[in-house]
């Protein structure tokens, strides 16, 4: 990288692009956009059973209610009554039964959203009932699966277990979670001529929505366009949940030929749409004298909901991220996908790691309380190697590893073991309020693990003012990410990144674009629009040189300018040269991510291109008596290779940090014995607030010589990871309940722990050392 004095090039902390407007209320999301001649306002009817036949379906009502348009069921579909984005199982509307509860039957469009949603009530509906299946425990113990079941193993675990100086058993049971962005699902469908329909969706994956919406039209995919903007936040919650949004707008407004808006109320939200999966893990460890785990076997189990959604890919990489940090090498992995009739979970920050990674830090807890030591002599016992034990129960080498480096770094900078007495001697004073000590690691693999989604595209124009055009298939959702492109394209030409705009994501600028998900977005967009630049920067090197008759290593681009041999002039009056010259001023870029391979038959393969790595101290104090507890320090080293932007790094793992937290502590999904989500709305469903974040929260990146592999400016990945650093707040709160007991007993504890599980936890220890 040249060092340059360009303002908002590679490595400067820059705002985020729309950092102002988001304050000032001037970003516009897909809601905001004008309305358009003759708009009309939709809504969704839903089921209010969770598994039945559907005897009738009478809309009569709803016909007739005051302002609607159009009202379309299932037999209105002229396509494809069902999108998936693997195994095409879910129906837009629910045909001949439902199978749970707020799943659609019916839409309407009216002339105000108010008419829509009135009528969208007046249905009448008959139902033969069914058996239903809610819990993890029932689809296992019926066998029922959205997919199969799937194995993966290294050495023999059993033998090992068997063997082994101490065993344990134990089991925890996560929760799952709500996307809660702020801006809910939207897309507005407009047709136009020939059939066309354009539609503008709150979505991570425009090429899904548009092939979807193809299929449900019975139309080709040339003949619709997808754009989006930006998304008030999404989390993975619009990768795959956005689709039916989007196919139903445009199904209303193919019906009715007049633009279509839906946006769902926050309630419907949240019964309607999919969330981070609840796992069963199950676990049966050995392990010597000092903790060094000899063998281990996990059972996972996911409620996935009706479909297979993304669930096979989830909990393949809750498979993956179980090992964490940590070298195992003796290892069996089974995992269930449960069919249940709830929601079809889906795609969450983290995409099963979490899930994973709990597991395995739940079994070194164990063994560390089980032995009497510290939980991180036991981590740091068992972290991979560099040069030895550094190959992963699917077979791939670590190389990459900054553990050593990091997690001393951390405990130093942290005065991890100083507090750590502290702790011991705070619990030893006091009996009302527990406090709750905690180091995690994280060891997060980066890349979809379907191999052919790893691939982008982008599109750079200059125009003859050298100001650039920047467009690629990644999207904005508030982390920054068009940020970093921009910033990526600016130092590539050498000039300020108030020269170059970012535009919409579209289909029709740039096709068969992936996901923005898997915390791929700038390794493969960046990649893909610094191509595109290289390729114009390389046509102006070839004029430049033979316009001035000098050698094109002569030709340097610096600080909005360039110099050519011994002649310097503007960036944009070369633009404007070149521009009459008829040099070509605008170019396609494209990037493939190498060396991905996995062979799900025999578990193996090298699923991920690199590892990114981080680690979190985490200090709470819990009030013994109500369970209520309260985060008071937390300390965070995390690996960002070498920063693109520091500052948007390191808001992405503190936000990524406190929404782990909420996760693991707050946010709890219930519902009643009919099916139906009781937590619906923020008055019952419990995100974190500004009063929640620590206090004392101090956030490094790790300074390393950067990422080894060839990512762009040799960053990494910094969306998903962080998540998973909120793991050492709810081992802190198992440490201050576990202090409430002066023996040494195996604590239980799921997740979330609210202040209700917390304080049972607490009751059930007493108990459990009474006996």
């Amino acid at each position: 990288m040249t060092e340059t004095r360009i303002k908002g090039g590679v490595r400067q902390r820059i705002p985020h692009e729309s950092a102002t407007k988001h304050v000032s209320g001037e970003a516009l999301y897909t809601d905001d956009l004008p309305v358009i001649e003759g708009q009309v306002f939709a809504a969704i009817g839903m089921s209010e059973k969770p598994h039945a036949r559907i005897v009738e379906l009478d809309l009569c009502e709803v016909h007739e209610s005051p302002g609607v348009v159009a009202v379309i069921s299932a037999h209105d579909v002229p396509g494809y009554n069902a999108m998936g984005p693997v195994v095409r199982d879910d129906e837009i509307f629910a045909s001949e039964r439902v199978q749970y509860v707020g799943q659609s039957l019916f839409a309407v469009a009216a002339d105000t959203v108010e008419h829509a949603r009135v009528a969208a009530r007046k249905a009448r509906a008959v139902y033969e009932e069914l058996e239903p299946v809610f819990t993890v425990d029932d689809a296992m113990e019926r066998g029922s699966f959205v997919l199969p079941p799937h194995t993966m193993k290294r050495g023999d675990a059993p033998a090992a277990i068997a063997n082994a100086p101490n065993c344990l058993k134990g089991r925890i049971r996560t929760g799952g979670q709500d996307h809660f962005y702020l801006e809910g699902q939207v897309a507005i469908a407009v047709p136009g001529e020939d059939g066309d329909m354009w539609v503008h969706s709150s979505t991570q994956h425009p090429s899904e929505v548009q092939e979807a919406v193809a299929e449900v039209l019975g139309k080709t995919a040339k003949d619709i366009t997808v754009e989006v903007r930006r998304m008030g936040g999404a989390f993975g919650g619009k990768e795959v949940q956005a689709t039916p949004i989007a196919c139903v707008a445009a199904l209303l407004a193919d019906n009715c030929q007049r633009p279509v808006n839906l946006r769902l109320d926050r309630d419907d939200d949240m019964v309607l749409t999919g969330k981070r999966h609840a796992f069963r893990i199950d676990y049966e460890v050995g392990f010597d004298d000092d903790g060094l785990i000899l063998g281990v076997q996990f059972d996972l189990a996911a409620r996935c909901g009706i479909s297979a959604d993304l669930s096979g890919a989830i909990v393949d990489r809750a498979m993956f991220h179980s090992d964490n940090c940590y070298y195992l090498e003796n290892v069996t992995i089974n995992s269930y996908r449960c069919k249940t009739n709830t929601v079809s979970d889906t795609a969450f920050r983290g995409f099963g790691g979490p899930q994973g990674m709990l597991g395995i830090e739940t079994v070194i807890e164990d063994i560390a309380a089980s032995l009497g030591i510290d939980p991180l002599d036991v981590r740091s016992k068992n972290f991979y190697g560099t040069d030895e034990k550094n190959i992963t129960p699917y077979g791939m080498e670590v190389t990459d590893n900054v553990l050593h480096d990091l997690i001393p770094a951390l405990e130093r900078s942290s005065d991890y073991r100083a507090r750590r007495r502290a702790v011991e001697k705070f619990n030893y004073e006091n009996d009302l309020f527990k406090k709750g000590l905690s180091l995690t690691p994280v060891k997060f693999g980066i890349s979809f693990t379907v191999s052919h989604l790893n691939q982008a595209g982008a599109l750079v124009s200059i125009y003859k003012d050298g100001t650039v055009h920047l467009n690629h298939g990644g999207t904005e959702m508030g982390q920054g990410l068009f940020t970093k492109i921009a910033q990526i394209v600016a130092e590539e030409f050498q000039i300020d990144v108030g020269e170059i705009k970012v535009t919409a994501t579209a289909t029709d600028k740039v096709p068969n674009t992936s996901a923005t998900a898997a915390s791929s977005g700038t390794d493969l967009n960046g990649k893909a629009a610094e191509a595109a630049a290289k390729t114009i920067k390389a046509r102006l090197v070839d004029f430049a040189a033979d316009h001035f008759g000098v050698p094109q290593d002569e030709v340097l681009f610096e600080n909005n300018s360039v110099s050519v041999g011994p002649t310097g002039l503007p960036f944009k009056e070369l633009v404007g040269l070149a521009y009459h010259a008829r040099v070509p001023l605008s170019s396609t870029g494209f990037y493939a991510t190498p060396q991905i391979y996995y062979d799900r038959e025999t578990a193996s393969g090298k699923p991920f291109y690199y590892f990114a790595y981080g680690a979190a101290v985490s200090e709470v104090i819990v009030d013994t008596l109500t369970g209520e507890n309260k985060v008071l320090r937390v300390d965070v080293l995390h690996d960002a290779g070498k920063s693109i932007n520091p500052a948007i790094d390191i808001g992405q793992v503190k936000g990524g940090f406190v929404q782990g937290m909420g996760w693991l502590t707050t946010e709890e999904l219930v519902w009643d014995n009919g099916g139906r989500l009781l937590t619906h709305a923020p008055s019952t469903y419990k995100i974190p607030t500004a009063a929640d974040v620590p206090a004392d929260f101090n956030v490094e990146l790790l300074d390393t010589g950067g990422n080894k592999q060839d990512v762009i400016y040799r960053s990494k990945a910094v969306g998903e990871p962080p998540l998973m650093l909120a793991n050492s707040v709810f081992f802190a709160i198992r440490d201050a309940v576990a202090a409430t007991c002066k023996t040494r007993v195996q604590l239980s504890m799921d997740t979330p722990a609210t202040a209700e599980r917390v304080l049972l936890s607490i009751e059930k220890l007493a108990k459990e050392v009474a006996l």
